[in-house]
């Protein structure tokens, strides 16, 4: 079946649209809304949040952009498409909570498509979310996990150990040799299905996102906590510019192609500190992110 890119911005629209209404809710102050448009090709829908009463910084972006040659970036796993027309679209976001309790989220669902030399479509679908938590909590990396399982069972039972692995790897800190957190799922280049079924899956997984975020958020957003606690919260955080910055695909990518600058670093947290060579007092609850949350593992077994 061929690829059918309006119906896929329908439901990317669609899904920005309940996302934020809920995060809205939740928060109890509104997004603010961004509609731009890019030179080379096409535009996007920024939704932001910052100072909230729950949600330090957060947003959530709708982009759509086209182009004539296709970036390095994404040629990389596809020689023969180098150069090439493109398009590309999705929804991602990242929400930094104020509570150093809460964790970070982020989640994005993306589709991208060309054509060969010779006229034959090239498609595929990406995405997936995973959890970075300051201060663990078992209960709530449980809950992510199985939300995430829980949407990719009806399309194979490989598939959630594949992605969830593909996670763990692709979200880690190289030269640090520690995961960014606690993980989730991640796929990309993917269309083993055929067009319709990999959209449903990939719908699946943007559906998932507000079962498995919210009821975490809820339930950490009103914790008590002190100075201690953010500035610790501070510190990790670093860790997820350091990623955004050194590994993330989505991001090289839409710097090379000359995407929004704004709305692709909206995933940086607003308040970040760095130390040098500094580590947690064994026993601690900073320790424990450390020892019993960070090292990979399967969440789903009891």
């Amino acid at each position: 079946m061929q690829p059918n890119p309006e119906q896929v911005k329908a439901y990317l629209l669609g899904l920005q649209e309940r996302i934020v209404g809920a995060l809205e809710q939740a928060d109890g102050s509104p997004f603010l809304r961004d509609a731009w448009e890019r030179p080379e090709g096409g535009g996007g829908i920024s939704r932001l949040i910052e100072e909230g009463n729950v949600l330090e910084r957060g947003g959530c972006n709708f982009s759509h952009v086209t182009g004539a040659k296709l970036p390095a970036s994404a040629a990389a796993h596809r020689p023969g498409i180098g150069g090439r027309a493109w398009e590309a679209m999705g929804v991602s976001l990242v929400l930094h909570p104020r509570n150093p309790y809460a964790p970070t989220v982020h989640m994005n669902v993306r589709f991208f498509t060309t054509t060969t030399e010779d006229g034959t479509p090239v498609w595929w679908f990406g995405g997936g979310m995973d959890l970075t938590p300051y201060y663990g909590n078992k209960d709530d990396a449980r809950h992510f996990h199985q939300s995430c399982r829980d949407a990719l069972q009806p399309f194979g039972e490989e598939l959630h150990p594949r992605f969830k692995q593909w996670c763990d790897e692709y979200f880690y800190l190289k030269h640090r040799k520690e995961a960014r957190g606690v993980g989730g799922i991640f796929f990309d280049d993917f269309n083993a299905l055929c067009f319709e079924q990999s959209f449903a899956m990939m719908r699946s997984v943007g559906d998932a996102f507000l079962t498995a975020y919210l009821p975490i958020l809820n339930a950490r957003k009103d914790t008590p906590y002190g100075e201690r606690e953010r500035d610790f919260q501070a510190y990790r955080r670093g860790r997820y510019v350091e990623f955004n910055l050194v590994f993330d695909r989505g991001t090289l990518f839409g710097l090379q192609s000359g995407g929004r600058t704004e709305a692709i670093l909206m995933s940086m947290p607003p308040v970040v500190k760095w130390r040098y060579d500094w580590h947690p007092e064994d026993g601690t609850p900073e320790a424990a992110l450390y020892t019993d949350f960070l090292p990979h593992r399967d969440w789903l077994i009891p």
